[in-house]
């Protein structure tokens, strides 16, 4: 019994593995055109399919299904590429439109599929949420083909789909063909979706197709680091929750899987280095605090002018009144550990008072752009 479990296990881990890496690599093309939805509007369109797949083999078979989910999925893509080639209509107007008609037949389809009883409905629920212990050894094959199919041609086309992606106006003008171009990244996003079926579900589809795209966005600034790093990012957030359901009793894998991602996801928001909330938060904290500096220092610079002493000593109510306000203790403090104030006394006056050094009146020139003195 513990080998057998072991096994599927194995089998489990390795098939959420390879989807996540499939659906990354995928997935990024897809959020580099602005086509986020288009994962949700697919994987909603492939469940009329899966229904009339359970119809016409009269129960659940893999095959029938499969084929019916990547029937009604391209047909879908078809869809809206004509409404947005031969309409008005913007992209998400023609995603929103698929996507809600072929989920209400898809709906339609199911009920009439409850309604006949009997336990293809149950094997249905399947496909609708995802069931990962369903998935066989001979699917693994069918994962694995899926991918190498799609990495050829990322590989072969990798140009076509770079400009197409970055600037399809530009390639178009250049003579390619963008029209036949998406229809391959579509039918190949559509071919992701139909593989992830038993294991994620319709409806937790697009979740695993945009998660690590959107997560490798953050930390790369190249195409082929984000889409390297996205199918990373999807292999290890399966294979992580595949392990995690497969530890703790009663958590089913699709969803696990898909969280593990959104956990990926929130984390690169928040650190990713240049565009992490945090880092993008410190970077405008130490902008403000050179500000702050910058206008301390030409407070005491423009008093020491009027004074025509370069180590003129600003008294607290006069640098106050210079600034508008008293700058704090610690902004204080912070230049002087710089070394571009020095902290003094104007006898007979005991009040605190500060004066600009050397390094503080270049420091004061440089943030203003005025030209260095000439040297004496």
């Amino acid at each position: 019994m513990g080998l057998a479990s072991s096994a599927i296990v194995q089998t489990v881990l390795t098939g959420a593995a390879l989807l996540g890496a499939i659906s990354g690599m995928l997935g990024a093309f897809a959020v580099l055109r602005r086509q986020s939805l288009l994962g949700d509007a697919l994987s909603h369109a492939a469940l009329p399919g899966v229904c009339l797949g359970f119809l016409i083999a009269g129960g659940r078979n893999l095959g029938a299904v499969m084929l019916g989910a990547f029937a009604t999925g391209a047909l879908a893509a078809l869809c809206m590429m004509l409404i947005i080639r031969r309409t008005q209509l913007k992209t998400d107007a023609a995603l929103g439109i698929v996507l809600s008609v072929f989920f209400a037949v898809g709906v339609v389809l199911v009920t009439v599929i409850q309604g006949q009883g009997g336990a293809g409905s149950l094997g249905l629920m399947t496909f609708l949420f995802g069931q990962a212990a369903a998935i066989q050894p001979a699917d693994l094959w069918i994962m694995g083909g899926v991918g190498l199919v799609a990495l050829g041609l990322v590989l072969a086309l990798w140009k076509e789909f770079k400009l197409v992606s970055f600037d399809p106006d530009f390639a178009r003008a250049q003579g390619f063909r963008v029209t036949l171009l998406e229809a391959v990244l579509t039918v190949m996003v559509a071919l992701a979706i139909v593989v992830g079926l038993q294991l994620v579900g319709v409806v937790l589809m697009v979740a695993l197709l945009i998660a690590p795209a959107a997560a490798a966005r953050q930390w790369t600034r190249s195409l082929g680091a984000m889409v390297g790093l996205s199918a990373l990012i999807g292999a290890v957030a399966g294979a992580v929750g595949a392990l995690i359901s497969a530890t703790t009793r009663g958590l089913a894998t699709g969803p696990v899987v898909v969280l593990v991602a959104t956990a990926v996801v929130i984390v690169s928001l928040l650190l990713a280095p240049g565009r992490g909330l945090v880092w993008q938060a410190m970077a405008a904290r130490r902008a403000q605090a050179r500000i702050s500096d910058g206008r301390v220092l030409a407070a005491l610079q423009s008093v020491a002018r009027d004074h025509d002493d370069r180590g003129h000593r600003v008294a607290r109510g006069v640098l106050a009144t210079a600034l508008g306000a008293m700058p704090t203790p610690a902004r204080l403090a912070s230049l002087e550990r710089r070394g571009l104030i020095r902290a003094t006394r104007q006898p007979p006056d005991p009040s605190p008072h500060w004066e600009l050094t050397e390094a503080g009146h270049a420091e004061a020139r440089a943030l203003s752009g005025a030209p260095a003195e000439p040297s004496r």
